[in-house]
């Protein structure tokens, strides 16, 4: 059984990054790796400054569009990709058939295949398919996630089925046939001539106990990828395709496979379908890293991104390895965060690249980190266009937790701290604890300033009785600012009582124009209808 991997990279934690699950996470990882290094670190929405012209084809949802600027110049990211990949790349690299073109005038190994769009006739598909021989591949031209990819198709009766399924059932006309390459699939990332993080994308499975059956252990492994910080926003499911797929095997959601014994619930790799990602950069071959790089090579413009590649086994004597696709905006979340092997610092690589005058800025590198949701929330609100994150503090940061003991709870006691922390350029957060005593958390790069707090836990003996204040070495990350947690929890209740009346509001709303209906329906509206109307014309004479 493939094992969770809990020893992530220190500065990239779970908590670091739990407000950036999903397709954020990409983009708050490199931002949050600029931001670090000192580079001045801007949040934008599409028709802010550069992105208008660079993104037009993109639907805006902030958190992923932003720029990193030193004193001499400024880059623009969307998620991994920077400004140094051109508009024409990633336009070549969203079109499957392109990118073919590119990398076989590059001698870049690619599966036999060929497109077909709307008007080719089913029949000359299915000749196609027939004359390049069984298995093949099946694919619309835009497959993102998996979506419509039909592999391994092994007779010409299957393949009309599948072909008949893209076309009529997923409204797919255009779609790709490609001879079926058996084999491992990777996904390669390269900046520059490097390769720095891969992984091979495991299909959807499970591993049997001899005691679950496989709905119950698709609920187990589900838990497992809630705690990993890419994972847990692709759970592995168990529709109607998964369904039919371990059917063919006479399997079902309620069988009970032995111990040991793994069950696969698709051949679709995508992580974002509930594959597994198992790093395999120190293992893979010199030849496969090398037709990586030759692939982004090919493409003119595109200097890093990520290369899926499918490596056969080697009795079978063909290449090393088969590019089936390039990822100009490639998810490096499973490079990240896989379940087995080591995490690869990619977000390094990619501001290494861009900015490698910051290559030996180390400071903090597991310290600080930054509220995503404060830098978001204006963006989202759509109150303003661009959003300045506060830099993060240069120089090694001292940290210190203070717990408060007495009756120290009172919300206007806990402002009055935040205040006595700005003062002092501190950073950090007070919170209650359930005995009645509150920790305070401080840090910053003067040591002087972190000693000197405690004193100010002392001064606001209106709104706080101190009885003793013990200290302690912290050494968890820090999140710039300061924060009062019982501000947030007094939020959040009146955020819910706010919902809570809203909803009861609505239900009202719903139940008055039900019981209006019902009345406009009734006969004594339809019987005084006449005598409404005279009225009306009444009082428009009048």
């Amino acid at each position: 059984m493939v094992e969770n991997n809990t020893e992530w990279l220190p500065h990239l934690s779970s908590e670091i990054v739990s407000d950036a699950h999903g397709n954020l996470l990409d983009a708050y990882a490199v931002s949050l790796e600029g931001w670090r290094r000192g580079l001045k670190l801007r949040w934008h929405v599409k028709d802010s400054e550069k992105f208008s012209e660079m993104y037009t084809w993109f639907v805006d949802r902030p958190g992923q569009l932003f720029s990193l600027s030193s004193k001499d110049k400024t880059h623009y990211f969307f998620r991994t990709r920077g400004d140094k990949v051109s508009n024409e790349a990633v336009e070549i690299g969203k079109d499957k058939e392109r990118t073919k073109q590119a990398l076989g005038k590059a001698a870049v190994p690619v599966p036999e295949g060929k497109q077909f769009d709307g008007e080719e006739t089913n029949e000359t598909i299915i000749e196609y398919a027939s004359a390049i021989g069984f298995p093949v591949v099946l694919k619309p031209t835009d497959g993102s996630f998996g979506r419509g990819v039909i592999s391994n198709i092994t007779s010409a009766g299957e393949f009309e089925h599948s072909l008949a399924y893209l076309r009529t059932e997923l409204s797919e006309s255009n779609v790709i046939v490609e001879r079926y390459i058996p084999g491992n699939e990777y996904r390669i990332y390269v900046v520059g001539d490097q390769v720095v993080g891969a992984i091979n994308r495991i299909p959807p499975n499970v591993v049997g106990d001899g005691i679950n059956n496989i709905k119950t252990l698709i609920e187990q492994k589900n838990e497992e990828r809630g705690l990993n910080p890419r994972l847990v926003s692709c759970p592995v499911s168990l529709n109607q395709e998964s369904l039919d797929f371990i059917g063919r095997k006479d399997y079902t959601a309620n069988t009970v496979p032995e111990r040991g014994e793994q069950v696969f619930l698709s051949d679709k790799t995508n992580i974002s379908l509930g594959g597994d990602p198992v790093d395999v950069l120190d293992e893979l071959p010199l030849e496969v890293k090398d037709i990586a790089v030759n692939a982004l090579r090919a493409v003119p413009g595109l200097d890093h991104g990520a290369v899926d590649l499918i490596m056969p086994p080697a009795h079978l004597n063909k290449e090393a390895g088969y590019v089936i696709e390039l990822n100009p905006t490639s998810q490096i979340g499973g490079i990240l965060y896989p379940m087995k092997g080591k995490p690869r610092d990619v977000p390094a690589a990619i501001i290494d690249y861009y900015f490698p005058e910051t290559k030996d800025i180390t400071f903090n590198k597991t310290k600080t980190y930054f509220d995503f949701h404060d830098v978001l929330d204006p963006l989202r609100s759509r109150d303003v266009d661009i959003t300045t994150v506060t830099p993060s503090p240069s120089g090694e940061i001292y940290a210190k937790k203070y717990t408060v003991i007495g009756n120290v709870q009172e919300l206007g006691y806990h402002r009055g701290l935040r205040k006595q922390a700005f003062e002092r350029y501190l950073h950090g957060f007070v919170m209650n604890l359930e005995n009645g005593d509150i920790d305070v958390v401080v840090a910053g790069t003067d040591p002087e300033m972190v000693d000197d707090f405690k004193n100010a836990l002392w001064e606001d003996e209106e709104r706080a009785q101190v009885v003793e204040v013990q200290e302690s070495i912290y050494e968890e990350p820090i999140k710039v600012g300061f924060e009062v947690k019982a501000d947030l929890k007094t939020q959040i209740e009146e955020l819910k009582k706010y919902k809570q009346e809203l909803e009861v509001t609505e239900y009202d709303l719903k139940k008055a124009e039900k019981e209006n209906r019902k009345y406009h329906k009734s006969l004594s509206w339809k019987a005084t209808m006449p005598i409404r109307m005279m009225g009306a014309i009444f009082k428009r004479f009048k």
